[in-house]
């Protein structure tokens, strides 16, 4: 048998690639006029990000039956789960709990990441388990990984992050910058003001910009995902194309609709990981 890769469905990782790679996917939830919608189960609204919804973590419930369906089926070689950052999510900590009630063939990872950021710290740890690597080989390339990843987002108005609580160490901006088009990054898993900027398209510039000075010359996987704007991040992909040849393609996906709730129609991220 092999090590068991789990996450949970804010990681955006498409269908063809959980599949690949035998990752399973923990739903996180969206709260709508009272009713409990689970990500990936569920029929969610596609313009749940102009409802007035709320989201909350994968219950422990959840993570436990996960869990120890994964255990069982690694015939005992264990389990990585990596989720989305514990600074945007209290999943992380809801799985931490539940893995040391099962034992130490559970290991957890803080992606200190979200969206493909989160994904691809689940994609290395789903390489190194389907290589045949144990489950402390496994943990380790999960978690060197999350060292390796990061992402940033620009979003057309921070009214739903304000409202949702999820920006860091801001609060001096949120007077001015809602008239501006921000840019964030994720930073030690929080997500911050990186820049503000006149124009969304100098904002989208300005993120093309930094993916390319911290990836540089280095082979990278990056992904643009974004809220209902598929042309945006279609050009956004083709400008990293283009500037970065030792690159292969950009994976070009949906945020999700829990991520959607918290940025806001229009939304565009790049999430990237430097090769080791």
């Amino acid at each position: 048998m092999t090590v068991v890769v789990i996450t949970d469905t804010s990681s955006g990782l498409p269908v063809d690639l959980r599949e690949r790679w035998a990752i399973r996917e923990v739903p996180l939830h969206i709260l709508l006029d009272g009713v409990d919608l689970r990500d990936g189960v569920d029929e969610i609204p596609d313009d749940i990000y102009k409802r007035h919804a709320t989201t909350a973590a994968a219950t422990p419930a959840e993570l436990c039956a996960a869990y120890q369906r994964a255990l069982a089926d690694s015939g005992g070689d264990g389990v990585v789960a990596a989720h989305i950052s514990s600074a945007l999510s209290g999943t992380f900590r809801a799985a931490e709990l539940t893995a040391v009630e099962l034992g130490q063939a559970v290991r957890v990872i803080d992606s200190k990441s979200a969206a493909m950021g989160t994904g691809f710290v689940t994609l290395a740890a789903a390489r190194a388990a389907a290589a045949g690597g144990d489950l402390d080989t496994v943990a380790r390339a999960g978690a060197a990984a999350a060292r390796r990843t990061h992402a940033l987002m620009v979003v057309h108005r921070l009214d739903n992050l304000r409202r949702s609580g999820r920006i860091g160490g801001a609060k001096a901006w949120l007077g001015t910058a809602l008239a501006l088009k921000p840019l964030l990054c994720i930073d030690d898993g929080k997500l911050v003001l990186a820049q503000r900027v006149r124009t969304v398209r100098n904002a989208v510039a300005a993120m093309i910009d930094r993916v390319c000075q911290v990836v540089g010359e280095r082979p990278a996987a990056l992904a643009v995902q974004h809220v209902a704007n598929p042309d945006g991040a279609h050009n956004v992909a083709a400008a990293l194309a283009d500037r970065l040849p030792a690159c292969e393609p950009a994976i070009v996906t949906p945020l999700g609709p829990v991520l959607a709730v918290h940025v806001g129609a229009g939304a565009l991220a790049v999430c990237l990981q430097c090769a080791e």
